[in-house]
């Protein structure tokens, strides 16, 4: 797979995301929303960055059970309970991304949602990636 990450110099400078990615490969993968579910289904961390890593995580951890790599990812969307405290940790969040993915960032969005179907949920992720 190929990608090309996009950031026209009219936009604003992307922080911890692409404007655009252009991808080309063999396969898609879509990935389900993530949370911070263990192996028990139960969801762990009380913190939204704790969350957040781990929904990553799982997130990841699926990619990679599909023969992907984060590089991969081509575009994921955040959904969060609370986009206010999502802004508040993004330095956090930030770091945490950059550990676990790397900084070759897909297109990104963070939407804010009343709840998630995990009622302890803050957090969830989900998206796709294209394999070569």
């Amino acid at each position: 797979m190929t990608t090309e990450r996009v950031n026209p110099p009219d936009l604003s400078p992307p922080a911890g995301f692409s404007h655009a990615v252009v991808a080309s490969g063999s396969r898609v993968v879509f990935l389900a929303g993530q949370t911070a579910l263990d192996a028990d289904g139960k969801v762990v961390g009380r913190t939204l960055p704790q969350q957040f890593a781990k929904a990553l995580a799982n997130l990841l951890a699926a990619l990679t059970a599909a023969g992907g790599t984060p590089s991969d990812l081509a575009r994921v969307t955040v959904y969060a309970t609370d986009v206010a405290a999502y802004r508040a940790h993004a330095p956090e969040l930030g770091r945490l991304w950059r550990e676990a993915a790397g900084r070759d960032y897909p297109a990104m969005a963070v939407v804010e949602v009343v709840r998630l179907w995990d009622e302890e949920a803050m957090v969830e992720l989900d998206g796709f990636a294209v394999l070569p």
